[in-house]
């Protein structure tokens, strides 16, 4: 399973019924028919302000106990998207460390990675490096490589041995945390089926914005008595496809200015 604090990974941790985590895939899948698109990558950053059930993803009591016994009690939720590989897709996540480009400090900040299909080492799930949250940032190159599903294709320029690395394996209602400084990534989907993870970022609320002058995040557990962070609220209905559609420029524009800098 990993130790967080030692190893700075945690998993498998089942979080739900494989039947329920089946349901929001297909919740998920239902609204891709209806605009003609996948939701996936830093540009579909903030699903769960939109719509309703991935907004009980990113508060469901499972994770966030396992989230709190990380950061403690007093958490935001600062971001969430969809990581999604087609079957047989080419497309991958290069090694890298998610705190390079984000701005926040201090450092105590974890992702939970929910899987929705099957993540096995054939369809493309996670690799870790494990004790690698205890290195400092390291140099990052971008690559925009097309395939690469991270917004600037970055990559860290330390050497990777890949027969170190921990395959993530998630069944459907299991999930992964791992720091924010741990390097990790993803190879191809050689599956026949999607591989589709629900990436949430946490963060506890005495964290801050030093790389940007607004940033805005979600309460989702305690108290905030810093107020860092513009207050968000959870959408009060689903998103309809027309609604989406007219959001999606000023979406593509935020997330670009978010995820797409680099870091001061």
């Amino acid at each position: 399973m990993g130790s967080y604090q030692d190893e700075g990974y945690r998993f498998p941790i089942r979080v739900m019924r494989a039947e329920q985590a089946v349901s929001y895939r297909r919740k998920l899948e239902t609204f891709e028919r209806a605009v003609g698109k996948t939701l996936k990558g830093s540009r579909e950053f903030k699903p769960h302000l939109l719509f309703t059930w991935a907004y009980e993803l990113v508060a469901n009591p499972a994770i966030l106990d396992a989230v709190e016994e990380a950061i403690g009690p007093n958490i935001l939720c600062w971001g969430a998207n969809f990581f999604t590989k087609e079957a047989h897709d080419p497309s991958y996540i290069s090694w890298h460390q998610d705190l390079t480009y984000w701005g926040l400090d201090p450092a105590d900040i974890v992702t939970a990675w929910v899987a929705l299909s099957p993540a096995t080492t054939a369809s493309g799930c996670m690799k870790f490096v494990a004790g690698s949250h205890r290195m400092e940032i390291q140099p990052h190159k971008d690559t925009f490589a097309a395939d690469n599903l991270l917004s600037r294709g970055q990559e860290v320029e330390v050497e990777v041995d890949e027969a170190t690395a921990v395959h993530v394996e998630l069944q459907p209602g299991e999930m992964s945390l791992h720091h924010v400084k741990l390097i990790h990534g993803s190879e191809p989907n050689r599956s026949a089926d999607r591989r589709i993870g629900f990436a949430i970022r946490y963060i506890p609320t005495h964290v801050r914005q030093v790389g940007m002058q607004r940033d805005a995040a979600l309460l989702v557990r305690g108290h905030d008595a810093f107020g860092n962070f513009q207050r968000e609220t959870p959408p009060r209905r689903d998103l309809d496809a027309s609604e989406a559609l007219a959001l999606d420029e000023g979406q593509e524009q935020g997330a670009r200015m978010l995820l797409e800098r680099k870091a001061a």
